[in-house]
């Protein structure tokens, strides 16, 4: 039942398998017919990304009405207030939408040192310190998390993915830019 794979998806990766003009695809990373990202990460964002030949898996990890939490760990400019978490932990309107509440805690420094170093590193503000934070949802709509940050005044300077549901990259130790087939269910 080799349906499902898990991807650690670099940094500048694009979440399509045809040929783009800037970018790397899937295609230089999971060399396996008919599996097709279930939802998606941007090109921008690294971590966890689902494949399957699944139709219906596929639905049932994407669509936002099965409520699949995602867990994303965001490193934000400045050192987040309660006010601040507590806004992301509310529900953010971000114009076209307000979010489900999430589920967001501080991380501590050894859960994120756990994380591949990012080629290219961010860019460091000596001026400005930055925070890990753990924030979980279930949507996971267009650049969610960085504009629900960005509107709780962190803005996000690298988002890692490492959580759809039980599956969890770290615990399975899937090296960047490395898959493998899983037979467990989100």
């Amino acid at each position: 039942m080799n349906d499902l794979i898990v991807l650690n998806k670099p940094y500048g990766v694009i979440c399509q398998f045809s040929e783009h003009e800037k970018h790397p695809t899937l295609k230089s990373l999971v060399d396996v017919p008919h599996f097709y990202p279930a939802g998606r990460l941007d090109t921008d964002s690294e971590g966890l990304l689902l494949l399957t030949n699944n139709g219906s898996l596929q639905a049932q990890i994407a669509n936002p009405k099965f409520k699949v939490k995602k867990k994303y760990w965001a490193q934000v400019e400045g050192v987040p207030s309660e006010d601040a978490l507590n806004q992301l932990r509310r529900g953010v309107d971000l114009g076209d939408f307000v979010t489900r509440p999430a589920q967001v805690r501080v991380l501590e420094e050894a859960e994120y040192t756990q994380l591949w170093p990012r080629n290219p590193p961010i860019r460091v503000r000596k001026s400005i310190p930055d925070t890990w934070i753990e924030v979980q949802i279930s949507e996971g709509k267009n650049r969610q998390v960085r504009r629900m940050t960005a509107k709780a005044g962190l803005p996000c300077l690298r988002l890692v993915r490492v959580a759809i549901g039980d599956i969890n990259l770290l615990d399975l130790g899937v090296e960047l830019g490395a898959w493998q087939y899983v037979n467990q269910r989100p």
